[in-house]
C-alpha cells in the first residue's frame, strides 16, 4: 500500500484469481523444475497468494472501485478483520480435520490451491451462482489456509 496506494481496489476478482492462479503455477513449476531462472522461491509466491485472496475477500465485501479509494489505515483494518475470521475458520477446520496438514506435502497444498482457483474460475463464468458448494469467499479463505501451512513445512526445512 505504501508503494502503490490502493491500486488493487480496481481488480475485478476474475483478475485477482488469475493472478492468485500465476503465483500458484510458479510454485509448482519451481516444484518440478530444476532449472530456477528467477532468484525467488516458493516462500514468497505463498505470501502473494495470502495478499491476492485477502484483497478478494475484500473486494467481496467492498465491490470493485472505479479508481483507487481507500487509504492505509481502511485498507489494513480490512485485511486484519478477514485475516482473523479466516485464522478462525482454519483453527476449526484444523480440528475436525485432525491436523492432517501437518502430513501433507508442500507439492499437495500447491495442488489443492490450484484446485481452488479452478473452482473459483467455474464460479466466477456461472456468475457466481452456485448450487449446492460453498462459494468463492470460503474458497480464497481455504487458498489463504493452504499457503500458510506451505509456509510453515518450508520454514522447517
Amino acid at each position: 500500500m505504501k508503494d502503490y496506494g490502493s491500486a488493487w481496489r480496481i481488480l475485478r476478482l476474475s483478475s485477482l484469481t488469475d493472478q492468485i492462479f500465476i503465483k500458484a503455477q510458479r510454485i509448482r513449476s519451481l516444484q518440478t523444475n530444476k532449472i530456477r531462472k528467477v532468484d525467488e522461491g516458493q516462500n514468497s509466491e505463498f505470501v502473494g497468494i495470502i495478499n491476492y485472496s485477502l484483497m478478494s475477500l475484500i473486494q467481496i465485501q467492498n465491490g470493485i472501485a472505479e479508481t483507487p479509494d481507500m487509504d492505509l489505515e481502511t485498507a489494513l483494518e480490512l485485511y486484519d478483520s478477514h485475516l482473523a475470521e479466516t485464522k478462525i475458520l482454519m483453527e476449526n477446520k484444523n480440528h475436525d480435520y485432525g491436523e492432517a496438514w501437518r502430513d501433507m506435502r508442500v507439492s499437495s497444498l500447491t495442488d489443492l490451491i490450484i484446485q481452488k482457483i479452478l473452482r473459483i474460475k467455474q464460479i466466477e463464468d456461472n456468475q457466481g451462482k452456485t448450487l449446492v458448494s460453498e462459494g468463492i469467499a470460503a474458497n480464497y479463505q481455504d487458498m489463504i489456509n493452504y499457503s500458510v501451512f506451505a509456509l510453515i513445512h518450508l520454514q522447517k526445512k
